[in-house]
């Protein structure tokens, strides 16, 4: 649910119902210290790399790491109650793997397409941003946090645009290369920050 809510926060959710499973993100050389010789993680393309999570392929020897690591069934024994844990790798996945990475580039751009067209300012951009992943409006405190974390990541990539090219360009999906890379940048790295909030991931 974190990983589809996500990628429906950012626009990237495939809806479609049914069909055959799929591989989203993993990762590299997933199962090749388990499986019969020939066999390998096939990394979906398209729309079906963003279906969702319910339609992962799930094998039972080596289930998908994040999924776990957030507290999914092994499917190996019945499960009446899931269990719910809160701990560093939980965190360290949202910041890193790919599929936020990816998910928080695409609600920058989500926001400055928005911003543009209403000329928004920073203020608005980021109480769009937070209202998109918790359901609320910022408190003006929250609000400076947000405000203050873009500023410098601004600053930090306008003096490196490489960096902020490489980090925009992470995942399968196309930007929109009509934005700054560094305005995109520090957007994101805020988006992924409110995508790592207990008010985004943990249901109150």
């Amino acid at each position: 649910m974190i990983r589809d809510q996500a990628l429906a926060i950012s626009g990237l959710l495939t809806e479609k119902i049914g069909g055959p499973s799929v591989g989203p993100y993993q990762p590299e050389g997933l199962w090749n210290d388990i499986v019969e010789r020939g066999q390998e993680y096939r990394l979906s393309s398209g729309e079906d790399l963003y279906r969702r999570s319910l339609y992962t392929f799930w094998k039972r020897t080596r289930p998908a790491p994040a999924m776990i690591t957030f507290d999914s069934s092994t499917r190996e024994t019945h499960i009446v109650t899931p269990t719910r844990t809160n701990t560093p790798l939980q965190a360290l996945n949202l910041m890193n793997d790919v599929t936020y990475i990816e998910a928080a580039r695409a609600l920058g751009e989500r926001t400055l397409q928005q911003g543009r067209a209403t000329n928004a300012s920073v203020k608005k951009n980021v109480s769009y941003m937070y209202r998109m992943a918790a359901s609320r409006v910022p408190s003006e405190e929250v609000q400076s946090i947000l405000i203050n974390a873009f500023e410098g990541y601004l600053a930090e990539y306008q003096a490196d645009r490489a960096r902020a090219l490489e980090l925009v360009n992470e995942g399968e999906s196309e930007r929109d290369e009509t934005l700054d890379i560094a305005q995109l940048a520090a957007y994101q790295m805020v988006a992924s920050l409110i995508l790592n909030l207990d008010g985004t991931i943990s249901r109150d």
